[in-house]
């Protein structure tokens, strides 16, 4: 059995309560206010920027030239195609490049952020692309699940449903659970269980992401 079906059970859990969550069944059906997800969208914006220090940190800890250049292109597309996207998004909710760059990372985002890159600086090949896994995994499920249900009148929610229910989106999903797969092959029984812990850190940090969002989360002090 590979390392991703070991533990399908669990991330199947995560996705659940993910799209059961108030504001990702609001978004689904196009009725979600615009301030919670104006709020995602400027998190998120700051949750892409260490996203691309956690590529980086992937291609320099690759086994080999091609996970390295898979990393490092990955890394590339973040920082120069994803995030002029992402912008371009943002201002379809009125939101400014100067209000994205001025955003200050929510409680949330920090730890989450935090934790990707110190697990990339500080970890394993492996232990990378277990944290990264749920990012990818979780938000492909989340689209396609949505999808599942019919898009939303409002284009802009349905533009997002499509793009990570999309086959570009797919595909990479389907790379990252590959990946994954690999890796474990090639690990012991101790490694495999980090995997999983990180892969579970992950997975409840990306539904906090959304419960964060839904709250507008704000640092108290």
């Amino acid at each position: 059995m590979s390392f991703t079906d070991e533990i399908a059970d669990e991330a199947e859990s995560f996705w659940t309560e993910i799209v059961a969550h108030p504001m990702v069944e609001q978004l689904g059906a196009g009725t979600l206010d615009e301030e919670p997800f104006r709020y995602w969208v400027r998190q998120d914006y700051r949750y892409l920027i260490e996203y691309g220090r956690l590529f980086a940190h992937g291609a320099a800890n690759a086994p080999d030239l091609d996970r390295m250049g898979t990393f490092a292109e990955l890394l590339e597309s973040t920082i120069n195609t994803e995030m002029d996207l992402h912008r371009s998004y943002a201002a379809e909710f009125g939101i400014s490049e100067a209000e994205l760059e001025a955003t200050e990372p929510s409680p949330t985002t920090q730890a989450y952020t935090d934790f990707l890159v110190r697990t990339a600086a500080t970890g394993s090949f492996g232990d990378t692309v277990a944290a990264l896994l749920p990012c990818m995994w979780g938000f492909n499920e989340t689209g396609e699940r949505l999808a599942d249900r019919g898009l939303p009148d409002d284009e802009r929610y349905a533009d997002w449903i499509e793009t990570y229910s999309g086959a570009e989106f797919s595909e990479l999903t389907d790379w990252c659970l590959a990946l994954m797969d690999e890796v474990a092959a090639e690990s012991t029984a101790a490694d495999r269980e980090r995997y999983r812990r990180l892969f579970r850190t992950s997975a409840r940090y990306e539904y906090r992401f959304w419960d964060a969002a839904w709250r507008q989360e704000a640092w108290t002090l």
